[in-house]
């Protein structure tokens, strides 16, 4: 089966933010490149220091699932627009794991809906990080069969 792996794009925070999601999810980097790291494009203007600095890609598993994203360099000449129609949702073990996930990552950013019981029988809240990543985190105390 296929499988769905979330890629944020961020304009010059990218390694910030995934050192902040290392922190709080554990495990380490499967791949950290910077785009300094590639070989030089025949066809490409030269590279500014700052833009080799940057994340050309990083990735890094949480439970079964692969986070990925990059910076957009500004060679692109494209402004990375972070939206509200995409959250990452993280299912907890239990509620100290959802609390500890909701506080490490919700800090410095927006809460939309603290950690609290729902009338749908799950410990639930959302937020906005510091990088403009929407997140939902979810522990249901009864799982469903389905």
């Amino acid at each position: 089966m296929a499988s769905l792996n979330p890629y944020l794009l961020f304009d010059d925070t990218c390694e910030a933010a995934f050192n902040l999601y290392k922190s709080v999810f554990g495990g380490d980097f499967i791949m950290m490149a910077k785009f300094k790291d590639m070989p030089p494009a025949e066809d490409c203007a030269p590279m500014s220091e700052a833009d080799g600095e940057k994340v050309m890609h990083v990735s890094m598993a949480i439970g079964d699932t692969y986070i990925m994203g990059s910076d957009n360099p500004q060679t692109s000449g494209e402004k990375t627009i972070m939206g509200n129609s995409v959250s990452i949702s993280i299912n907890a073990d239990s509620k100290a794991e959802a609390d500890r996930i909701f506080s490490g990552l919700s800090a410095g950013g927006k809460i939309s809906m603290a950690m609290n019981d729902t009338f749908w029988g799950a410990y639930f809240g959302m937020f906005t990080d510091k990088f403009g990543i929407h997140w939902m985190v979810n522990f249901d105390e009864k799982p469903s069969k389905a």
